[in-house]
Parts: C-alpha cells; sequence; structure tokens
C-alpha cells in the first residue's frame, strides 16, 4: 500500500488525542456544570470544529488555573 493511506488514521488519532486532552482540560476547569457539558458535546460531536472553536473562543486562561504537580 501508499504510505499515503496510512494518513487518515493517523491523522484521526491525532484529533482523537486532542479532542481527549481537551475534554478533561474542560472537566478540571472551574466553570459551570451547563457549559462544561456543551462545550464536551461541541469537542465530541464536532471533533476538529468543536477543537478549533474550542481553542480560539473557549476561554482557556480565564477558567483553568494552571497544572499542578503530581508528586
Amino acid at each position: 500500500m501508499h504510505p499515503a493511506a496510512y494518513s487518515g488514521g493517523f491523522l484521526g488519532l491525532v484529533v482523537f488525542i486532542l479532542d481527549l486532552i481537551a475534554i478533561f482540560e474542560v472537566i478540571n476547569s472551574s466553570r459551570s456544570v451547563t457549559s462544561k457539558l456543551l462545550w464536551s458535546l461541541l469537542i465530541f460531536l464536532f471533533p476538529i470544529f468543536g477543537l478549533i472553536i474550542y481553542f480560539l473562543f473557549g476561554g482557556r486562561e480565564e477558567y483553568n488555573s494552571g497544572y499542578e504537580t503530581i508528586a
């Protein structure tokens, strides 16, 4: 098979991982429950479009207090 035939699977995996990261970030934010649900549904139902909209208009700096170290 041609190497380009595998690119869809790889790109799909990358989009899936980015979606999981974005949904995890939404769930751990200080947003209201309704806002968390709506953002998660947007990202889940429209993976590429929802991810772009979230990163552009989600107000990530306002609702995320930063990452804490585990150890």
